[in-house]
């Protein structure tokens, strides 16, 4: 697997922050969706986020959270859906593709268990986010590609 060390640069977003079941993460998504169409924000131009705040598969599900986010420019006025404003911060990352279904992407443990510890790097306080490259209704699951940030000192 290729991993790249990169700068990532700050970025604005546009966010709903999920609590609970892994199981019912697609109803904030839907929410976010709604309100992307409804202020015209195309993925083509606006680029999509998750940051994970845990694992899904070993947090139970009341302490499961992610923040689902578009990238902005703008203030993001009050609006009925919930979404706000937040910022991921610039810094140094290793990156990994993975390409395929979202349900598990195995990249994120590839991270931190196998390239982490030989990598001779260290983690910085933010947690580790999802770039989902190509959205829509009209992406199969088998040509999904999600680059993968870990964020490091």
């Amino acid at each position: 697997m290729e991993v790249k060390i990169i700068d990532f640069p700050e970025t604005k977003v546009a966010m709903i922050e999920y609590h609970g079941s892994p199981a019912l993460e697609h109803e904030s998504v839907k929410k976010l969706i709604a309100w992307r169409i409804e202020n015209k924000f195309p993925p083509e131009k606006h680029k999509n986020y998750g940051v994970h705040f845990n694992d899904p598969a070993t947090t139970p599900p009341e302490e499961y959270r992610v923040d689902l986010c578009i990238s902005v420019e703008q203030e993001i006025p009050p609006n009925p859906q919930g979404v706000i404003n937040k910022v991921i911060p610039a810094g140094r990352c290793a990156v990994a593709r993975h390409i395929g279904s979202r349900a598990n992407v195995t990249v994120a443990a590839y991270l931190y268990e196998n390239w982490l510890p030989t990598s001779g790097e260290n983690l910085r306080e933010f947690p580790i986010f999802f770039h989902y490259v190509n959205v829509g209704p009209n992406v199969q699951e088998h040509e999904m590609i999600t680059d993968v940030y870990l964020p490091l000192v």
